[in-house]
């Protein structure tokens, strides 16, 4: 014990937590979009971001492209931005009769979207969308079948629908809440009559599952 007690503090050697990796995937997927790194870099600095376990480990994976970007606390909640050159596609709706229907990556969510899922499923993948404004309803319905809705850590969700022999609710999160002020809000109502609609909480996409288990 003496030993430990007698070592020099090094800040560096301090452990790292979920949300310490989070905001360094955050900032490789904008370097990426951005065109700094290539997919294949964005790979490999994803595995050791995952990887790492102190701060001393994870400054380098983005000591040339944000300085400070590891180790410093989100001012405000994360903006989603459009790859250069490729345009948001936008969808007033997402209907799944005896089908599938997904919605994911990014794409240009209005301030009104109804999801219709009849014996089929419908997934709506929020965790990279872009919304529309502060406030966003959703209509989501399922009759014998499903909508899923993929929400990220910084968003906040109420959820107000109505199950009849059914699920409409939350499901239990993969990551932890980071609500903020700036946090955008998004209502999901509707019914589920012998079906199911469920909001989760999920890693951002990309994320390596042995890292955050399976969802």
């Amino acid at each position: 014990m003496g030993e430990i007690e007698n070592r020099p503090y090094d800040p560096s050697q301090m452990r790292i937590s979920d949300a310490d990796r989070q905001r360094v995937a955050d900032v490789l997927r904008d370097a990426a979009g951005e065109g700094r790194i290539d997919l294949d870099e964005l790979e490999e600095r994803l595995e050791l971001t995952w990887q790492a376990k102190t701060y001393g480990e994870l400054v380098p994976i983005t000591l040339d492209l944000q300085a400070a970007g590891p180790v410093a606390p989100p001012a405000a909640a994360p903006v989603r931005r459009t790859p250069s050159g490729v345009p948001a596609v936008g969808h007033a709706s997402s209907v799944a009769i005896m089908g599938d229907c997904k919605r994911r990556g990014v794409w240009h969510v209005p301030e009104n979207h109804s999801a219709f899922s009849l014996m089929g499923s419908v997934v709506l993948d929020l965790r990279e969308a872009i919304l529309a404004g502060p406030h966003t309803q959703i209509n989501a319905s399922a009759i014998m079948g499903d909508v899923k809705i993929p929400v990220p850590a910084h968003m906040h969700v109420v959820v107000d629908g109505t199950p009849i022999m059914g699920d409409y609710g939350e499901a239990k999160d993969r990551v932890p809440a980071e609500l903020g002020p700036d946090s955008p809000t998004v209502r999901v109502r509707g019914v589920a009559l012998m079906g199911s609609v469920q909001v989760q909480r999920l890693p951002a996409p990309g994320t390596p599952r042995k890292y955050l288990g399976t969802y």
